[in-house]
């Protein structure tokens, strides 16, 4: 099981994959998450499973029903787009405010090795994978802030605007690659060091 994300646990990792399988539409809404299913796929034991679906569900992404068993949360209605995205530009840049000082070489190749998968993502014009590097993308920015609850809130906020995430794409963008090369701009700007600019150009891709 890969994740560019290091130090994370068995349980964390499998959270992520299915997280991210949610997010970018590989698992459907309504589809059961089938806990022997997991486990074979993962290759673990159910425990894990079983306690990265609950940690789903408490984000809003699988929901369980008597007799029904655990299943893809149907999405939000897209009203609420309009309340949460300034909410997730806020706490995004807030936790770049964290930590733009202190950003390293480290971080920069972190943050590249996401984008280079973005990119062959784009080449293969393969929009699930897009959105899942884009998600990964942006979840590393707020995770080296450090601060668990400013990542707690991102997720909840994510969750409710996956659709329109995917969506966008499509929309707003004439080909894949322009994609990547936003996301290559960001850190670019970050480079130069001038926090307001960098705050600025991480909230313009927010939207």
């Amino acid at each position: 099981m890969k994740t560019p994300l290091a130090n994370l646990s068995l349980r964390e990792q499998i959270v992520d994959i299915l997280r991210s399988d949610v997010l970018c539409g590989r698992l459907a809404e309504g589809e059961h998450l089938n806990e022997v299913d997991l486990a074979n796929r993962f290759g673990v034991s159910r425990t894990p499973v079983r306690e990265a679906v609950q940690q789903l569900m408490h984000e809003g992404l699988a929901v369980g029903q008597r007799n029904a068993g655990i299943k893809v949360a149907r999405r939000p209605p897209d009203s609420i787009r309009e309340l949460v995205v300034p909410i997730r530009q806020n706490v995004e840049t807030f936790a770049l405010r964290c930590y733009f000082h202190t950003i390293t070489e480290v971080d920069f190749a972190l943050w590249n090795s996401i984008l280079e998968e973005m990119r062959k993502a784009c080449l293969a014009d393969d929009f699930p994978s897009i959105a899942e590097q884009d998600i990964l993308f942006h979840r590393a920015l707020v995770r080296r802030s450090g601060q668990p609850d400013l990542e707690a809130i991102w997720s909840s906020v994510i969750v409710r605007v996956r659709q329109h995430f995917r969506e966008s794409q499509r929309r707003i963008y004439d080909q894949p690659l322009s994609i990547f090369d936003e996301h290559v701009r960001i850190l670019d700007v970050f480079r130069q060091g001038d926090l307001e600019a960098s705050v600025a150009a991480l909230a313009a891709n927010i939207a």
